[in-house]
């Protein structure tokens, strides 16, 4: 079984990089896949101080054992001024080769302005930096106060497809490049 980690980006209450993680994860589940999620707005991490030790922060070993035993992985940032979060990229920070080497990954960007692709560029460039895998397809949702109900449902059906398209990309690459 495909075995994948997904970490959102945001630390706000009502994130909407939150809600587009976990219909990812859910599409995936859906393909088979078993998804765990680690929700960055509960853990206690520190500052990455370039070190290897983190003693007094638990959450760093949770996060590096969960990566480190997963196949694949759903990356969800919000993009704030033109590019990645500085939560995830913290997150990131934290792990090493060790974690991140050969993990097949999809990358999820959402904004409160116009359409782009910035956040998602840094993201590939940080993951093939460690040696990842990221997979062609990619979700960047713009004006994302616009493309969820109140509910957390996609209102748009294109949307959706993508969703649909990304998960089952993610599943089979994952399968594919892991050899599950």
């Amino acid at each position: 079984m495909v075995k994948i980690v997904g970490i959102g980006g945001s630390l706000r209450a009502n994130s909407y990089s939150q809600v587009a993680l976990d219909i990812a994860a859910k599409r995936a589940e859906a393909l088979g896949a078993e998804v765990e999620i680690l929700d960055l707005r509960q853990m206690n991490l520190p500052f990455c101080d370039g070190g290897n030790e983190y003693a007094d922060y638990p959450d760093v070993e949770k996060l590096q054992k969960a990566v480190k035993a997963a196949d694949g992985l759903i990356l969800a940032t919000p993009e704030y001024h033109g590019s990645v979060s500085g939560v995830l990229k913290n997150a990131l920070d934290l792990m090493s080769f060790e974690q991140l080497d050969g993990k097949v990954t999809g990358l999820i960007s959402v904004l409160g302005g116009q359409p782009n692709s910035n956040a998602l560029n840094d993201l590939r460039v940080i993951l093939r930096w460690v040696h990842a895998w990221v997979i062609p397809e990619q979700i960047g949702i713009a004006q994302a106060w616009k493309a969820f109900s109140p509910e957390g449902k996609i209102l748009d059906e294109k949307i959706s497809q993508r969703f649909d398209e990304f998960a089952q990309s993610l599943v089979d690459n994952t399968r594919k490049l892991r050899g599950v």
